[in-house]
C-alpha cells in the first residue's frame, strides 16, 4: 500500500484526500478526506485576477492541510489546480504561496486532464456493477467549469466547458453587488442560455446522448442528492452511489430558484459556502439531464481527488 495525499483546488472549494492505495488490487482506504469552501475564483470572471482575500483563504486551508499530511506521513503529495487558477493573470502569486506552504508546485491542469482524473476516480468502483449500463457519462460540475467524460473501461471522449455554479452566479445573479434573492425569470433564462451554448460546445467533442449511465460529481450534485434523500445532516455514505431521478432534480431546482438566501441556508445539509451558488449549480445539472435524456443521475462522492490519488500511487510503483 502506498500512502499518498491529493489536493484538488477548484474555483469554489479546496479538498484534501490522504489515502492508502494499492494499484495492484484496486483498493483505496481513506485516512482523511476534508473540504473547505475558499471561493478562490471570487471575481475572476469579472477581473481576470485572483483576489487577495481569496488567496489568503486558500493559503489558510493549505496550512491546515500541510499539518494533516505531515501528521499522517504521506509519501507523496500532488496538488492539482483547476479552473480559477487557469484563468487568472496573477496565477504566479498563487503558485508561490502553495510552494511556500506545502513544498509542492500546484499543477494547473487542462480541462481534459481534469476530466480524465474525474472519470477514473468516479468509475473505478462502478466497473463491476451489473445494474449500471455503459458507457458512463461522468459530469463534474465545479465552480468555474464543468467536465464531461464519456467512456466504458477508459476515457473515450472528454471536454471541459466554462459553466459552473460560481461562474453562473457571478455572471447572471449578481445585481449592483448583491445576489438576487430569488433570481428573476430573466436571470434564470440567461443561465439556461449559457448552459445550452456550453452543452452545444461539449457535444462537438463528446456524444452526450450516447450515455447509458449519468454519473454526477462535486458539491452541487451531492448537495442535491442529500436534499432528495431528506437527510437531516450530510452523510457521505448515504449519498455515495445514490440514484436521484430527473423529477427530483427538477423539483429541487425549482425550489432553490424560488427561495431566498435565508430559506436555502436553513436546509439542514446546506454548506454555508454553497448557499449563494447552489441554485445555479442545480440548474446546470438539470439542463444536462434534460439534454442527455437521463432519467436519473448516479451520485458519486469519489471523483477527481480519488483519480489524483490513484495516479500518485501508480507513479510510486
Amino acid at each position: 500500500m502506498k500512502r499518498v495525499a491529493a489536493i484538488d483546488c477548484g474555483t469554489n472549494s479546496i479538498r484534501l484526500l490522504v489515502a492508502d492505495c494499492d494499484p495492484a488490487t484496486g483498493e483505496l482506504k481513506d485516512l482523511d478526506r476534508r473540504m473547505q469552501i475558499v471561493r478562490l475564483g471570487q471575481g475572476v470572471d469579472r477581473t481576470g485576477r485572483l483576489a487577495p482575500e481569496a488567496l489568503e483563504r486558500t493559503f489558510a486551508a493549505c496550512r491546515e492541510y500541510a499539518a494533516v499530511i505531515k501528521g499522517l506521513g504521506a509519501e507523496q503529495v500532488r496538488f492539482v489546480a483547476t479552473s480559477a487558477s487557469r484563468d487568472a493573470e496573477n496565477r504566479d502569486d498563487f503558485v508561490r504561496g502553495v510552494v511556500d506552504i506545502l513544498g509542492v508546485e500546484p499543477e494547473v491542469i487542462t480541462g481534459d486532464q481534469e476530466a480524465e482524473f474525474s472519470f477514473n476516480g468516479a468509475t473505478k468502483e462502478l466497473l463491476g456493477r451489473a445494474d449500471l449500463a455503459r458507457p458512463f457519462l461522468v459530469v463534474d460540475i465545479g465552480g468555474g467549469s464543468t467536465e464531461f467524460v464519456l467512456g466504458a473501461d477508459s476515457v473515450r471522449a472528454a471536454r471541459s466547458v466554462d459553466v459552473g455554479c460560481v461562474r453562473m452566479t457571478e455572471r447572471h445573479l449578481v445585481h449592483e453587488g448583491e445576489i438576487s434573492d430569488p433570481p428573476t425569470e430573466g436571470q434564470i433564462a440567461a443561465i439556461k442560455a449559457d448552459v445550452a451554448t456550453a452543452l452545444d460546445q461539449a457535444e462537438e467533442t463528446v456524444p452526450l446522448r450516447e450515455a447509458a449511465t449519468l454519473v454526477g460529481l462535486a458539491g452541487s450534485v451531492t448537495t442535491l442528492a442529500a436534499i432528495a434523500l431528506g437527510l437531516d445532516r450530510y452523510e457521505s455514505e448515504a449519498i455515495h452511489h445514490s440514484r436521484i431521478s430527473l423529477a427530483q432534480v427538477r423539483e429541487i431546482t425549482d425550489r432553490l430558484l424560488s427561495s431566498t438566501h435565508a430559506e436555502r441556508a436553513a436546509i439542514p445539509v446546506m454548506h454555508p459556502g454553497r448557499v449563494d451558488v447552489i441554485a445555479a449549480g442545480a440548474l446546470v445539472l438539470l439542463s444536462i439531464m434534460e439534454r442527455t435524456g437521463a432519467a436519473e443521475v448516479v451520485v458519486s462522492e469519489h471523483d477527481i481527488l480519488d483519480g489524483i490519488a490513484w495516479k500518485v500511487a501508480e507513479d510510486l510503483e
